[in-house]
């Protein structure tokens, strides 16, 4: 398929345009994990339990989004 119909089927919403692509061989970039384990002081852990219900995500999930938000500020701060 021609990149001009790819874009005309997404840009008139006509169909999933995702089954023109072979979802098996995408890769994420910068995804390999690593666990590390932190101490934190129990009223943090408490707040984020608290936030992270709140939003309905773990609090794991709350700890990569707000670091991530962070380090992409950072960087862009230093541009």
């Amino acid at each position: 398929m021609k990149t001009t119909e790819l874009d005309k089927k997404f840009d008139e919403n006509e169909e999933d345009i995702l089954d023109e692509f072979d979802l098996k061989s995408v890769k994420k970039l910068n995804y390999k994990q690593k666990r590390i384990n932190i101490d934190f002081p129990i009223w943090i852990i408490e707040a984020l339990d608290k936030e992270a219900n709140r939003i309905g995500v773990t609090r794991g999930s709350i700890i990569k989004m707000w670091l991530a938000e962070k380090l992409e500020f950072q960087k862009r701060a230093l541009v």
